[in-house]
């Protein structure tokens, strides 16, 4: 009997969402026969059951194309904005439009969020596999993440852009990357187009280090200093008004719903906005040197992928089409020292990424010098 697999992207988009589309499309479809459904629009296409044809030609030509010929939004079945603007939990309507569908898998590309929701999904008996998306790397038990290799790439030419214009007009030029909770984009981006200073969330920084480290550039005759900034990263002021904050918590409730306090003391740091704007005011205000801030953001996710990116999408979703030939599900396909890992979802969401300090990179990043503000 012939197999029929549904395919969807969620959350944000990346370059490689194509290319992961393309190498489990054509996989699936040419050696072993299966009917390939599309989704638009991630999770909140599923469960309205707004399907795409992905037979004929329709994988043709998208390999070297950004973004998702799918579409994309942040919608988990649990919870669905509708159009009233309430959130629901319609998970009950992705089983049915699976089961209308006559599936016999979903393969779901995205982030931390999607690998969240494909648990769900499999709780509820669907038979799930999904590929690691995500510009900033932070999807567990994957050495790299598609999309990560492109948003490096436009990162360092940024920066690279950068060197000649602070260097002319003597200025701090602040560049803030993508990473609320990890940093290994900034890290990355900061060692390759050779930052001066680089911050990211796990190494909460001191102002009076980075404006020694920029003031001893300045007598040293290097009259510029390029800062790059991941957007999770905190002063280690701001972190003590945290850990200050979550004190005072603790004490107000007697040592009771000590877990809600911490979420909502993360919930709270995850949103707080402003923190490298307050960074270049205080440095301007110390060192004396003009700075100015420039924010890649969205930048980093759009455009044409890198070689890197197709190789690994196509990578893993050709292996994700073995999986579901195989009757093997419940599984995220990454990449762990060059070669193919299938690991078990459960497995990833019980899991956290983070720059580990010890590091290579980060070990090579402060032998030639880079200052981290600790």
């Amino acid at each position: 009997m012939t197999k029929k697999v549904g395919i969807l992207t969620a959350g944000s988009d990346c370059p490689g969402l194509n290319a992961a589309i393309r190498g489990f499309g054509k996989t699936a479809q040419t050696r072993y026969g299966m009917k390939l459904i599309g989704f638009r629009d991630g999770f909140r296409g599923f469960v309205n059951n707004r399907t795409i044809d992905l037979g004929g030609g329709a994988l043709s030509n998208i390999l070297t194309a950004g973004g998702t010929i799918l579409g994309t939004t942040r919608d988990v079945p649990n919870k669905v904005v509708g159009e009233d603007g309430q959130v629901v939990d319609r998970t009950s309507d992705a089983v049915a439009v699976y089961k209308e569908n006559q599936l016999d898998a979903l393969v779901c590309i995205g982030g931390r969020e999607t690998m969240v929701a494909a648990g769900y999904l499999q709780e509820a008996g669907l038979n799930v596999l999904t590929l690691p998306k995500s510009a900033v790397n932070d999807v567990p038990l994957t050495d790299k993440t598609i999309g990560f290799d492109t948003a490096k790439m436009i990162a360092t030419e940024a920066i690279d852009r950068l060197h000649s214009t602070a260097n002319s007009t003597h200025r701090i030029i602040i560049v803030e990357i993508m990473g609320r909770e990890v940093g290994w984009l900034t890290l990355a981006a900061g060692i390759s187009a050779g930052a001066d200073v680089i911050l990211i969330p796990e190494i909460p920084y001191h102002i009076d280090k980075i404006t020694e480290a920029i003031m001893a550039r300045n007598q040293a005759g290097k009259m510029f200093s390029i800062v790059a900034v991941a957007e999770g990263a905190y002063s280690s002021e701001l972190i003590a008004f945290f850990e200050r904050s979550m004190k005072i918590n603790r004490q107000v409730h007697n040592g009771e719903k000590v877990k809600a306090v911490k979420e909502h003391m993360a919930e709270l740091k995850k949103k707080y906005s402003g923190e490298t704007l307050m960074l270049a005011n205080r440095l301007e205000t110390n060192t004396g040197i003009e700075s100015r801030i420039i924010i890649l953001g969205y930048l980093l996710r759009g455009g044409t992928p890198s070689a890197g990116d197709r190789i690994l999408a196509t990578h893993l979703g050709t292996r994700a089409a073995d999986l579901v030939a195989e009757g093997q599900f419940g599984m995220m396909v990454g990449i762990q020292e060059g070669i193919t890992a299938c690991v078990p979802i459960e497995a990833v969401n019980q899991l956290e990424k983070p720059v580990p300090l010890d590091h290579p990179w980060l070990i090579s990043a402060r032998h030639v010098g880079t200052v981290f503000g600790d």
